[in-house]
């Protein structure tokens, strides 16, 4: 099992979450240095805590990663959903090696 976790919270009908979530949902997150497992949250959802519906909701889709590594949890810059899945699994491990300063 990852310790490291990508959440895309996300929103229904919202046709950019549904873009990037199937992107995510399509590549192998497992290739990545660390590896991360996908956790897709619905913003709206009951058992979304209040501060984070706040923090996000007119601003989906946001990536955070949840990382226990790190011990925080860091929310990525603004993703384009119209790029190509090789070129979104590049920008996130460009992330990645930034955030696990890894060369």
């Amino acid at each position: 099992m990852n310790s490291e976790v990508l959440i895309l919270y996300s929103r229904k009908g919202c046709c950019l979450c549904q873009e990037l979530e199937k992107k995510l949902s399509n590549i192998c997150l497992n290739n990545l240095n660390p590896s991360l497992a996908l956790c897709i949250v619905d913003i709206d959802s009951k058992k979304v805590c209040i501060d984070i519906q706040r923090k996000y909701t007119n601003e989906v889709p946001v990536l955070v990663l949840d990382s226990t590594k790190l011990l925080k949890k860091i929310e990525l810059p603004r993703v384009s959903p119209r790029l190509k899945e090789e070129i979104l699994l590049s920008w996130i491990q460009k992330h990645l090696n930034v955030f696990y300063k890894i060369s």
